[in-house]
């Protein structure tokens, strides 16, 4: 018999992949379902590892499906909700906010009313935990960091509907006595990313020898913490954290873009022994992007102080690791940009 039964929303994702792989192995007593969409940034690859645990189920399915999720909730009977399903592109949010929209906070709200249907004001031992961004923070200038108590502002279509949906999940805490907790985290990098994001777009073109697209001058800042670390963080704050606060994740690593790229061009030439300055040389600076944040920075302090929570590496060595795992992972990688993952659901699940 199960100590608890967890829903994690988004598991198959670059994230979510890693946080189902923490709780699947750290709480064998735990029954982890993890319920993901599989849009393009969802690949079973990524928990390959996992899919015969005998305390991991995958279910696929859609937050936005309202009927689909009562089923799904009246089957299983869920403790807690670990909520990390989202589209998370800002360049995307750009050119379609409606699919934001929809996803982000009308997916979020449907969850909500699940866990209040079904808790039914029973809230000892019940959870609902939602995985969020700094980006609702807007940006900052050249000093200051982001605290739990700094005002939203966001400034993309993307932030705008993570910003609703934290409002939302306070509102349910506030109004019904929900009990939730919330996490807003900085960039995240490591093993498993979809190669749309900067750290894994760098390493596959710099593999091909193809240009490294740098928005504007690469002087944007930004905040990275290993996603090992994260799920490390979402762990001891569903366990430990202050019912109905909020907690911020970050890496207190900045790096303005262009380093970081030079940083992994010299990583990289070295690893692939080619001379060094041969993947800078790829460098290519575009257009901005429309409402391009110029710098985030996360204050981690209360996360550090009152949960005991630290990062376990530093920036160069997540980074170090993170090469690697590509290097020695060259046909996911090969599976993702070609879209052949797609056909693993395929072949996993359709006869089952």
């Amino acid at each position: 018999m199960n100590k608890k039964t967890l829903l994690i929303t988004g598991g198959a994702g670059f994230i979510g992949s890693h946080v189902v792989r923490r709780f699947v192995n750290e709480y064998p007593d735990y029954l982890i379902v993890n319920l993901d969409k599989l849009t393009y940034a969802g690949n079973l690859e990524n928990l390959k590892d996992e899919e015969n645990s005998p305390n991991y189920l995958f279910v696929k399915g859609d937050i936005t499906d309202a009927a689909f999720l009562e089923t799904l909730f009246n089957q299983y009977q869920f403790d807690g909700v670990i909520h990390l399903a989202a589209e998370s592109h800002v360049d995307r949010s750009i050119s379609n906010p409606m699919e934001f929209v929809m996803t982000n906070v009308v997916g979020t709200v449907n969850l909500l009313n699940m866990c209040k249907m079904i808790w039914n004001g029973q809230y000892e031992n019940k959870l609902f935990y939602h995985v969020s961004t700094d980006e609702v923070y807007g940006e900052l200038g050249d000093d200051g960091k982001f605290l739990e108590t700094t005002p939203y502002d966001p400034n993309s279509p993307y932030s705008a509907s993570k910003a609703s949906s934290d409002h939302f999940v306070r509102a349910y805490h506030h109004t019904y006595g929900l009990p939730v907790k919330i996490s807003n985290c900085s960039n995240n990098y490591g093993s498993h990313h979809f190669p749309e994001k900067l750290i894994p777009l760098m390493i596959h073109n710099i593999l091909n020898m193809k240009p490294l697209p740098v928005y504007g001058k690469g002087e944007n800042v930004r905040d990275w913490l290993f996603v090992v670390d994260h799920a490390r963080a979402i762990d001891v704050i569903f366990h430990q954290g202050k019912m109905g606060d909020t907690y911020n994740i970050g890496g207190n690593n900045e790096w303005k873009n262009i380093d970081l790229v030079k940083l992994l061009c010299q990583l990289m030439d070295s690893k692939l022994g080619r001379e060094e300055g041969t993947s800078e040389k790829l460098i290519h600076y575009v257009t901005d992007r429309a409402g391009h944040d110029f710098r985030y920075a996360i204050d981690a302090g209360k996360l550090m102080n009152e949960l005991g929570w630290q990062p376990s590496v530093t920036f160069e060595q997540g980074l170090e690791k993170t090469v690697e795992w590509y290097l020695s992972n060259q046909e996911w990688l090969t599976h993702v940009t070609s879209g052949a993952y797609k056909n693993y659901y395929q072949q996993m699940y359709s006869n089952r």
